[in-house]
C-alpha cells in the first residue's frame, strides 16, 4: 500500500496543480467590470476549446503503453505532433471564419456580440492544443518511469508561471483575454522545457519484455488505440456545452453558467486525482487487486470528504469570496452546485477502474460507445429538463453526474463481456 501511495499522490497533486490554474483564471476574471458576463464568456470559449483540446487527454496513457523501446517512442512522438495539428485545424476555423462563428452563436443562443467575444478567446487557444500534446507526451514518459514527482514538480512551477503572469497582465491593464490565455501559453512553454530537461536526465525506459513486440509500432496501431480514448475525451468536453446549450435558454441562463463553471472547475481539482487511477493501473496492473480496491476506496472517501468540508464550512466564502472575489449571488449558487457535485468522485473512480481495465487489454471501443451514450443521455435528460421548466444550475449538475453514472456502466459491461470465458461451439 505505501508503494502505492508514494506513486498516487504526486500524481492526484498533479492534477490539482493543473486545475488550480483555472480557479486562478476565474479570480482574475471576477476582478474585471461586468464579471458575471466574463465568467459566463470564457466557460462558453472552454467549451469549444474543450471539444478538441479534450482528444489530447489520453496522449499521456497512449505514450505510458506504447513509447516502451527508442523506435516506438520515435514514432509515439511524431504521430502526437501529427494528431495535434490536425485536431487544432477545425478549432483555427472556427475562431477565424464567420461560419465558425454562426455555429458558435446557433448552438449558444447568444448574440453577435457575444459570439465575438468568445471568438478572441478561441484564437488565442489555438497554439495551445500543439503545446498540450507535448505536455502530455513528455508526462506519460516520466509516468512511465515512475518519475511521479518529476511530474508534480514540473506542474507546479507551471502553477507558479501562471499565477505571475495573471498579475502581471491584469495590473498592466491587459484585456481578459490576453491576461488569461496568454498566462496559460507562457506557462505551459515553461512547463513543456521542463519536462524535455527531466526526459533528457531522469528518464529511463522500462526494463521489461512487456510488449516487446512494440519495437515497429505503427501509425496505424496507434491510430486504432487512441481514436476511442480521444473519443471519450471529446465526449466529455462535449458534457459542459451540451448542458449549456439548454441552460443559456433559460431565465438568467448567463448566472447559472457562472456558477456551474465557478463549481465544476473547482469540482476539478477531485476529479483529476480520481483520474490518476488510469495511470494506476497501467503501471501496476491488476494483481493483489483486492487491496488495490481498498487503497481505490480510501482515495474516494478522502476526496469526498474534502469537498464536502469545503460545501459546509466558512472556507467556501472565504476562498470563493474573499480570496477570489467571486460575487456573493454567484457564490451562493456555486456552492449549491458543488455540493450535488461531490457525489463525482466515486463515479469517476468507478468509472476509471474499467478504463484502465479496457486500456490494459487495448480495446478501447468500449470507452467510446460509454462516453457517447453518456452526451446522449445528458442531452435527453437536459432537454426533457428545459422542457419541464426544471432546468437550472441545480438540476444540470444532476444532469452532468447522471452521464457519467451511465458511461461507467457501460465501460463495465464492455470489460465483462471482454473477460467472459468463450464457450465452445457445440460439437466443437
Amino acid at each position: 500500500m505505501r508503494t502505492y501511495w508514494r506513486f498516487y499522490w504526486p500524481l492526484a497533486l498533479t492534477g490539482v496543480g493543473m486545475v488550480l490554474s483555472v480557479q486562478f483564471q476565474n479570480a482574475t476574471l471576477a476582478r474585471y467590470p461586468e464579471a458575471v458576463t466574463e465568467l459566463a464568456v470564457i466557460a462558453l470559449a472552454h467549451g469549444v476549446f474543450g471539444f478538441f483540446n479534450a482528444c489530447l487527454q489520453f496522449i499521456s496513457q497512449l505514450t505510458n503503453v506504447y513509447a516502451r523501446t527508442a523506435q516506438a517512442t520515435r514514432s509515439t512522438w511524431r504521430y502526437v505532433v501529427l494528431v495535434s495539428f490536425v485536431i487544432m485545424t477545425p478549432l483555427f476555423l472556427i475562431a477565424t471564419t464567420e461560419s465558425g462563428m454562426g455555429l458558435v452563436q446557433l448552438v449558444f443562443g447568444i448574440d453577435a456580440e457575444l459570439s465575438e467575444r468568445v471568438g478572441v478567446y478561441l484564437l488565442l487557444m489555438c497554439p495551445l492544443v500543439p503545446l498540450n500534446a507535448q505536455r502530455h507526451y513528455l508526462s506519460g514518459l516520466m509516468i512511465q518511469a515512475h518519475r511521479t514527482g518529476w511530474v508534480t514538480t514540473c506542474n507546479f512551477v507551471y502553477l507558479g508561471t501562471v499565477i505571475v503572469m495573471l498579475v502581471i497582465g491584469f495590473n498592466m491593464g491587459w484585456a481578459a483575454p490576453y491576461v488569461v490565455v496568454g498566462a496559460e501559453l507562457f506557462g505551459v512553454g515553461v512547463l513543456i522545457a521542463i519536462l524535455w530537461l527531466a526526459k533528457r536526465y531522469a528518464y529511463q525506459a522500462p526494463q521489461t519484455e512487456q510488449h516487446a513486440d512494440d519495437e515497429d509500432v505503427t501509425f496505424a496501431e496507434l491510430t486504432k488505440f487512441f481514436i476511442p480514448v480521444s473519443t471519450t475525451g471529446v465526449m466529455f468536453a462535449l458534457s459542459r456545452p451540451v448542458l449549456f446549450a439548454f441552460v443559456s435558454r433559460s431565465p438568467n441562463g448567463l448566472l447559472a453558467i457562472a456558477a456551474l463553471r465557478v463549481a465544476f472547475d473547482f469540482s476539478m481539482l477531485f476529479q483529476q486525482a480520481a483520474n490518476q487511477f488510469r495511470h494506476f493501473f497501467i503501471s501496476f496492473g491488476f494483481e493483489d487487486i483486492h487491496r488495490k480496491r481498498r487503497f481505490m476506496a480510501a482515495v474516494a472517501v478522502g476526496i469526498t470528504a474534502i469537498m464536502l468540508v469545503f460545501a459546509f464550512t466558512p472556507l467556501s466564502n472565504w476562498i470563493w469570496g474573499t480570496l477570489m472575489g467571486v460575487p456573493s449571488e454567484l457564490m451562493a449558487l456555486s456552492v449549491e452546485v458543488l455540493i450535488v457535485m461531490c457525489l463525482m468522485p466515486t463515479v469517476i473512480i468507478y468509472r476509471n477502474y474499467f478504463h484502465s481495465r479496457l486500456m490494459h487489454l487495448r480495446r478501447t471501443a468500449g470507452m467510446a460507445y460509454g462516453a457517447m451514450l453518456r452526451v446522449l443521455g445528458i442531452f435527453v435528460v437536459a432537454a426533457l429538463t428545459f422542457q419541464l421548466g426544471a432546468l437550472n444550475h441545480l438540476s444540470a449538475a444532476a444532469i452532468l453526474i447522471l452521464g457519467f453514472v451511465i458511461e461507467a456502466l457501460v465501460a463495465r459491461s464492455a470489460h465483462q463481456r471482454m473477460s467472459a470465458p468463450k464457450t465452445a461451439m457445440p460439437g466443437g
